[in-house]
């Protein structure tokens, strides 16, 4: 009988060791109570996440990791664990050592003597600030991209109405809309792949005029820009509505034609840093050309004239003469490009794209 008491001992001693090398190495800080809400336990991971060592923690009570305003949280944890009531997991608030604040997932289970009686608890608590965060950005971003969604309609019926006023051809009417919408979508798919975080102006003017080809005619030169998401919105529709027209009348509709899109940032007037972009295109002067074109009138005209300056804050100028195009617009710096790149912005060689 002695030799199986001392096995059954064995048995107990290496059990409990076991169970306390898992608590050791949990990645979850592990802490236990009694039911005056007094530490009588906590291990490494608590350490970690909470800053207080086992020595300092041990013999106090654990309300010096809760929040002053929510103590009334730990007094109906404690009542509801010494009734016997199955505590559910929840989310909540801590506070570090240093004061700092931590969110938390807490598991709470009963602890039992040998009698059967709940003389304590033990808390799990996971460190779930990352998922916190995560779904804050989430958040964030849904609600920004609901807002662009928004805008996007707003667009589009815009589109419907000004180019339904200029056509009377159903075909035509359907072929212009159905490009526009597609030139929104090349801006959209740009954000997307930044989380809405911008663009760059290189990108989105390659991207804008990859419908129309004759790369090797088509010139960008200047500073490396990021760009507001409302920017790589607006110029991208008047990037479309010039590479439409240049495609048809002006330098990428024949192999003759050059187009430089060339952009500087300069001081303003009031002594502010404006952007400076300049469409330039030269063609070849054909005898008997119609004057009339797209960018000249219908909804062109209304996009580099009027929308694309007034919702950068800006102005913008059209000029057409003789085997020439140029639409120039100047904007303040901080209406375009991303704040926190705006401030020293390297100069950018040019390139064919």
């Amino acid at each position: 009988m002695a030799e199986l008491a001392s096995i059954d001992g064995l048995l107990e001693t290496t059990a409990h060791a076991r169970l306390a090398a898992i608590v050791d190495s949990s990645f979850d800080a592990i802490i236990s109570k009694d039911l005056n809400s007094i530490i009588t336990s906590w291990n490494a991971a608590a350490q970690r996440m909470f800053g207080y060592t086992a020595e300092e923690a041990v013999g106090r009570s654990v309300l010096i990791l809760v929040p002053d305003h929510l103590r009334d949280e730990e007094a109906d944890i404690i009542s509801r664990v010494r009734n016997g009531e199955l505590v559910a997991s929840y989310e909540t608030i801590r506070r570090r050592k240093d004061g700092g604040l931590i969110a938390v997932s807490l598991t709470i289970s009963p602890i039992r003597n040998a009698s059967g009686e709940i003389i304590g608890a033990s808390k799990i608590a996971r460190d779930i600030t990352a998922t916190k965060e995560s779904e804050r950005r989430i958040r964030l971003l849904l609600r920004e991209v609901n807002h662009r969604v928004k805008n996007q309609f707003a667009v589009i019926l815009s589109m419907v109405r000004e180019t339904s006023k200029r056509s009377t051809d159903p075909h035509e009417f359907e072929a212009l809309i159905r490009s526009r919408i597609m030139a929104l979508s090349r801006s959209h798919d740009l954000l997307v792949n930044s989380e809405w975080a911008g663009a760059s102006l290189f990108d989105l003017a390659q991207e804008q005029l990859k419908p129309f080809g004759h790369e090797e005619q088509v010139s960008l030169s200047g500073p490396l820009l990021t760009l507001q998401p409302n920017a790589v919105q607006n110029l991208g529709m008047a990037f479309h509505e010039l590479g439409t027209n240049s495609s048809k009348y002006g330098a990428l509709a024949s192999d003759a034609g050059r187009l430089e899109i060339t952009w500087q940032i300069v001081d303003g007037v009031s002594g502010k840093r404006e952007i400076h972009l300049v469409w330039d295109e030269t063609m070849p002067v054909r005898a008997g050309e119609p004057e009339d074109e797209g960018t000249r009138k219908g909804f062109g005209t209304v996009v580099l004239q009027r929308v694309t300056p007034q919702s950068l804050n800006g102005s913008a100028v059209l000029k057409r003469s003789p085997g020439h195009l140029n639409w120039s617009l100047t904007a303040p710096l901080d209406s375009i490009v991303v704040p926190q790149l705006g401030a020293d912005i390297p100069d950018q060689p040019s390139f064919s794209p």
